[in-house]
């Protein structure tokens, strides 16, 4: 049985699910879950997790990313990326140090549109089911967080751009609104996601790599489902807390208040917890059941 977490560089033009469904039977796990969804044309860091580490997806969906964007200025497209239906197409006259100077106006907090063309649901439905029938509904901007935006470089009206940004931020968006505030429309033209929470590109393998793998039955091991929550302090529990711990109980423990990761004595991780007011309470429990 599978149990862990597997970094994945997605492949262009595979839904994030796609990978899912191709690596349940190369693992042979069902419970296979993935972090962050990616748009088919994206590539990147594609995070999934493995039996008891589905668990832990839920607190990944809060986790920051950052990505590699081509912005290509002078086209507007109904997707605000390059594969949709373009409406416009306009002389661009801007020069990487126009687009250098704007691109503070689109860091920190902000509030952001979502594009037609996204999962988001309104009424019950899909946005992009509602855009396909050729329906436009209003969107509430959602607040987001860009905690960096760099240019990388440029070719002709190609501008390279890295995004450090939080949960739920759109990039194409971002390139259709940077692209407006330049005054020539413009939309995304690729996008890698470079890093997604604590897991970079360079520990990502390719699904050909890991079907070369599988075929030599030489699969790499997962990364222990702990690795999600490193920014938390760790604390090994006597074995009177770890029971109760085992049992979903709350424990008196002498500790800084804060979120901690619990451990047996056999280095088992057992859960994400928090202390308050002296007393340690289970928020997700990650250990085998009877283990």
């Amino acid at each position: 049985m599978a149990n862990g977490i597997l970094i994945v560089n997605k492949p262009a033009d595979w839904t994030s699910q796609d990978v899912v469904s191709k690596l349940r039977g190369v693992f042979h796990e069902r419970r296979v879950g993935h972090g962050g969804t990616l748009d088919p044309m994206a590539t990147g860091v594609l995070p999934l997790f493995f039996g008891r580490a589905t668990r832990g997806v839920e607190f990944f969906e809060h986790a920051d990313k950052v990505y590699e964007a081509v912005l290509r200025l002078g086209v507007v497209t109904d997707t605000e990326d390059i594969t949709g239906k373009v409406l416009q197409q306009n002389t661009v006259s801007v020069s990487p140090a126009d687009v250098s100077r704007l691109l503070p106006r689109f860091m920190g907090k902000q509030q952001q549109i979502p594009p037609m063309y996204s999962a988001i649901k309104i009424g019950g439905k899909k946005l992009y089911e509602l855009a396909r029938a050729g329906k436009q509904v209003e969107r509430k901007p959602r607040e987001i967080t860009v905690f960096a935006l760099d240019l990388l470089g440029s070719d002709g009206a190609d501008y390279t751009l890295r995004i450090h940004c939080s949960k739920g931020t759109y990039v194409r968006t971002l390139c259709h609104d940077i692209g407006a505030a330049l005054g020539c429309g413009g939309c995304m033209a690729a996008l890698t996601r470079v890093k997604c929470g604590a897991y970079t590109l360079a520990q990502a393998l390719t699904v050909e790599e890991l079907l070369r793998l599988a075929a030599d039955n030489a699969l790499p091991a997962l990364l222990p489902v702990d690795t999600l929550f490193a920014q938390h302090p760790a604390l090994t529990l006597t074995p009177a807390q770890e029971s109760r711990c085992r049992n979903g109980g709350a424990f008196s423990i002498a500790c800084k208040a804060g979120v901690w990761r619990l451990y047996a004595q056999d280095g088992e991780f057992l859960a994400l917890a928090a202390q308050t007011d002296g007393k340690m309470q289970t928020i997700k429990s990650f250990f085998t059941p009877n283990g």
